[in-house]
């Protein structure tokens, strides 16, 4: 079967950064609306640009309007700027292995044809959205409320991938890693691991399609990881390894990045400091008010539908 031997998604540049996410200090007015650029980058439509390198796009509000986020509108997050532009299929791999009674190397045929194909509709939301609402400002991507989306996920079960491989009884997590790069040699590699339980999970899916189409490259083709209810950090995308680990991976990105306080309300007083932390997981409720919009006129003697 052939799915497109080549996919390429070639990114330049798309002008100034207009996040300071380093030094924590922000022009007041730095993230009023009108001052949100859009910008367009391959397979998108006008997004508003966070940063260009690595890709930080923000989908805009009325997107949400509709109940499936278009494939050529959902935000886009990058962590690491050495992000793949160019994919063989005829060439790639999903390596399978670790904890395992053995090891796979599966083609995007392998995926489509050795395992069931499930589809499941599911909310994508990286944990940093509204991080520029924050008061003070602090420090990462200044999303507003658009880095998120609602896509239609189809792929293979990743229990059914682990099944052919053949988990070992004491494993514990299964890490993630992608074909995104560090950018020099003491940045971490972006890897994210999820407990068993999650990974045996019956949506918890590697990802080949979006709203019935490939994923676009910015969106991590050929595959990547959905973790349904989860923040998107475990999202993995451009998925190249999947391992299984007898132990707790102790990774950058899982310890001391991603990380919240242990309490019912997961936060501390301001200033202060949690005696504990544990990985940031399940998304809560969020809720917009979509229209009217920010700005709008009312009349008080008319009646208004939100």
């Amino acid at each position: 079967m052939d799915h497109g031997l080549t996919r390429r998604g070639f990114i330049r540049s798309a002008g100034a950064v207009t996040a300071l996410a380093a030094s924590g200090k922000f022009p007041a007015d730095l993230f009023a609306a009108e001052d949100r650029r859009l910008v367009r980058f391959p397979e998108k439509t006008d997004l508003i640009l966070l940063t260009s390198r690595p890709p930080q796009l923000e989908t805009p509000e009325r997107y949400f309007k509709e109940l499936l986020t278009p494939n050529e509108a959902l935000f886009v997050r990058w962590h690491l700027s050495g992000i793949p532009t160019e994919v063989d299929l005829a060439a790639w791999r999903l390596a399978v292995g670790g904890n395992t009674g053995r090891t796979l190397a599966l083609s995007m045929d392998d995926l489509r044809t050795r395992f069931d194909r499930v589809e499941f509709a599911a909310v994508i939301q990286c944990s940093g959205n509204g991080r520029s609402f924050f008061d003070p400002r602090v420090p990462g991507g200044q999303w507003g409320n658009g880095a998120m989306g609602n896509t239609a996920w189809a792929g293979a079960r990743l229990k059914d991938i682990l099944e052919a491989a053949g988990v070992k009884p004491d494993s514990r997590e299964v890490a993630f890693n992608g074909m995104d790069n560090p950018p020099a040699p003491k940045v971490p590699d972006f890897v994210k691991s999820v407990p068993m339980d999650v990974a045996l999970r019956d949506d918890t899916i590697v990802a080949y399609e979006m709203n019935g189409k490939p994923l676009t490259m910015l969106n991590g083709f050929p595959v990547r990881l959905v973790v349904p209810g989860w923040f998107a950090t475990y999202w993995v995308k451009a998925l190249s390894e999947i391992t299984v680990l007898s132990t707790e991976f102790g990774g950058f990105w899982m310890k001391p990045a991603y990380r919240i306080p242990d309490d019912p309300c997961a936060c501390v007083a301001p200033g202060g400091k949690p005696a504990r932390t544990v990985p940031i997981a399940r998304m809560n409720t969020r809720s917009l008010i979509l229209s009217p919009e920010a700005g709008d006129t009312l009349r008080r003697t008319r009646a208004v539908e939100i």
